[in-house]
């Protein structure tokens, strides 16, 4: 599991998280989460299983007195007592414990995948947390470009290259922007209490998301991995391994049983007689045998396994077909947001130059705030969409990096 934690924060040396850095907050959450308590506790269950199977069945005592005392030639007999163990056929009690061992690192898969699922989880969160914070700060850039073109209006207004309606406009447009960022917060508010919650942790504590992500020029090297070897896959052969164990015990419990055991007799003495055997107590010791002659349940249970095995063969190629789409999906995405990010730097650079323009018009006395208003909306929608192309980016890779094995 840290082999893939490293792995999957491999795209993260491109820059340096200086607030809370993703790895140690994914630790946190497979300390802290409750779902992966839980799935550590069903695998210690499945583990321990193993010594519940490596025992005999009970050993049988019984006692009885005769209510009418049998007379023999050596004396009446008084009670009986009984003591008989049955043994499983050579092999059975390895083959119990080689299936519950089977179903414990089936269980185990179980643990792998949930501590993968929640590592993607708390990584989607945190992008997300880092793209709204992204476009909080965007929006303060531009409430305060905003506020600094109503200060050249006004004064363009004193001198009458301007009127108050174009004031007015870049007051609306501010309001508008302070309303976002409003929107923003709930977002974040919301956003950072399911955080908190896969950290099992005070859904108010603060996460300082880093906000200096940017796309890389070139995607992360990573060894090319099997597919086969992801644990949603390989859970899938401990089931049908497990299977296999199972029709191993199945056919060793369809041998006999083997019993052992001891029968003791107290006889009392016949008075008024002597010879060598008066009185002499039997102990009879004794072998049993138990065959299973209707060995239909055993048949049915074979033809189950069997059929069970090619379910699980069903499952692993179905889920295989569902993991390589997901994965071919994940990185055309990612390709895709790395285009629209390009592109967006791009339009960005434009942008900034026009507005570079419009105040070199302003100091000739020719500006027009439409063109203001214009420009910095677009800015603004080129900002977005650069934020909301790294956000996609880091998302993808992060599903990119759960299906990598």
């Amino acid at each position: 599991m840290k082999k893939y934690v490293q792995l999957f924060l491999g795209i993260m040396s491109i820059a340096s998280v200086n607030a809370q850095e993703l790895e140690s907050l994914i630790e946190q959450a497979e300390l802290n989460n409750p779902e992966i308590q839980a799935y550590e506790l069903r695998y210690n269950i499945a583990s321990e299983k193993i010594n519940e199977v490596n025992t005999l069945p009970n050993t049988e005592i019984s006692a009885g007195f005769f209510a009418s005392e049998p007379e023999t030639r050596t004396g009446a007999q008084k009670a009986r007592f009984s003591a008989k163990q049955m043994i499983p056929w050579f092999g059975t009690i390895t083959a119990r414990e080689n299936y519950a061992n089977s179903m414990a690192d089936a269980q185990y898969e179980d643990l792998v995948i949930a501590k993968r699922k929640l590592t993607l989880a708390v990584s989607q969160s945190y992008y997300r947390l880092y793209a709204i914070r992204a476009k909080q700060k965007v929006l303060d850039e531009n409430i305060e470009l905003l506020e600094t073109y109503e200060r050249l209006a006004l004064t363009s207004v004193e001198v009458g290259n301007a009127s108050a309606v174009d004031v007015l406009r870049l007051q609306i447009r501010q309001n508008e922007l302070e309303q976002s960022k409003e929107v923003l917060n709930e977002e974040y508010e919301a956003e950072q209490t399911l955080f908190n919650n896969l950290l099992n942790r005070d859904e108010n504590t603060q996460v300082d998301a880093y906000d200096g992500f940017t796309v890389p020029e070139v995607d992360p090297v990573f060894v090319e991995d099997d597919l086969q070897l992801h644990p949603e896959l390989v859970k899938y052969d401990k089931l049908y391994e497990s299977v296999e164990k199972s029709e191993l015990l199945n056919q060793k419990e369809a041998l006999p049983n083997l019993g052992f055991g001891l029968d003791y007799i107290p006889v009392a003495e016949r008075p008024a007689m002597d010879f060598s055997d008066n009185g002499k107590d039997i102990i009879m010791p004794m072998v049993s045998l138990s065959i299973p002659i209707l060995n239909n349940k055993y048949k049915s249970i074979s033809k189950q396994n069997e059929l069970r095995q090619q379910e699980i063969t069903a499952q692993k190629a179905d889920r295989t077909n569902k993991l390589e789409t997901l994965l071919s999906e994940a990185i055309n995405q990612r390709d895709a947001f790395r285009i629209r990010f390009n592109v967006q730097q791009r339009n960005i650079g434009k942008a900034n130059d026009a507005e570079e323009i419009l105040i070199k018009s302003y100091e000739t006395g020719t500006i027009d705030f439409n063109d203001v208003l214009d420009v910095q909306e677009l800015q603004l929608k080129f900002q977005i969409n650069r934020i909301e192309s790294i956000k996609g980016y880091y998302v993808q890779s992060a599903i990119i990096n759960y299906l990598r094995s």
